[in-house]
C-alpha cells in the first residue's frame, strides 16, 4: 500500500535520509518534499490537489513553523479529518512539544528525528487500509 505523503523540513540533509528511508521501506512512492512550510500549506490547500494521506511536518523552520503550519490548517480540519494524517518531527525533547500537539486534531503523532523503519512500519500497519488513489503522483 503505497501513501501520498508530504515531507515538510527546511533541513536538506533530513529531507533526504527520510526520503531515502521511505522509499527503502515500500512506504510511499509519491513523496512531495517542500523546504517551507507555506508552500505546504499552498500546494496541501490547492483545488485540485489529492491530499495526502501522511504528513511529516518538522517544527523548527523559518517564516512558517509548523504549529504555524497546523494553526493554518484549523478551519480545514472538518474536510481533512480521516483523510489526512500528520506526524511532526522533531529533535526537540521537550514535553511541552508532545503536549501542545496533543491539541491539534490532525497530529497523528509526534517522532524524535531521525524518523526509523520501525517507526514507519507501524505508521503503515495503522493506515494500511487507506485507499493510495490510482492518480499519478501530483508534487
Amino acid at each position: 500500500m503505497l501513501m501520498k505523503t508530504y515531507l515538510i523540513d527546511d533541513d536538506s540533509l533530513a529531507v533526504y535520509l527520510t526520503e531515502q528511508l521511505l522509499r527503502a521501506e515500500g512506504f510511499s512512492n509519491c513523496i512531495c518534499t517542500f523546504r517551507s512550510a507555506q508552500e505546504a500549506l499552498d500546494k496541501l490547500l490547492g483545488k485540485k490537489q489529492r491530499v495526502p494521506q501522511i504528513v511529516f511536518l518538522d517544527l523548527n523552520m523559518p517564516l512558517m513553523n509548523g504549529w504555524q503550519f497546523l494553526d493554518a490548517l484549523t478551519p480545514y480540519e472538518e474536510a481533512l479529518r480521516g483523510n489526512c494524517h500528520i506526524y511532526i518531527l522533531t529533535s526537540s525533547l521537550a514535553l511541552k512539544d508532545l503536549e501542545k500537539s496533543k491539541q491539534y486534531e490532525l497530529v497523528a503523532g509526534l517522532i524524535h528525528k531521525p524518523l526509523d523503519g520501525e517507526e514507519i512500519r507501524a505508521i503503515q500497519s495503522r493506515f494500511g487500509g487507506m485507499p493510495a488513489g490510482d492518480e499519478p503522483c501530483d508534487c
